[in-house]
């Protein structure tokens, strides 16, 4: 199946960074993430218990990044996958981590990954 779940723009301020200073105010980062997966029992019955629940996945989401408390964004985002794949009925993530105040004259910076459930 090549059906997704996703989620875009999710918002959360978690502290990562390199640099001290980066570590004492904490940024601004927002996440996209694609799930593949198959949505057809849950099309089929209406039902919620077959369905990847996105609330879940973005309280989950949000949790890793302020616990993790990453220097890299690619530890974070490689963290955040490995979480989703265990915990969630999908093959494939695609995950985007942005911090869109790191630089100035740009309008985002960030990481994006794809990773597999492993057979």
């Amino acid at each position: 199946m090549n059906d997704i779940v996703f989620i875009q723009g999710l918002k959360i301020d978690a502290i990562i960074g390199v640099y001290d200073w980066e570590r004492a105010i904490g940024q601004l980062l927002v996440v996209d993430c694609e799930m593949v997966c198959d949505t057809t029992k849950a099309g089929q019955t209406d039902d919620v218990a077959h369905a990847i629940n996105y609330k879940s996945v973005c309280e989950d989401i949000e949790r890793l990044c302020c616990d993790i408390k990453a220097k890299l964004l690619e530890k974070l985002a490689q963290e955040i996958c490995a979480y989703l794949l265990e915990n969630y009925p999908c093959q494939t993530i695609t995950l985007s981590i942005y911090k869109p105040n790191a630089i100035q004259h740009a309008d985002s910076v960030g990481v994006k990954i794809v990773r597999h459930q492993s057979t």
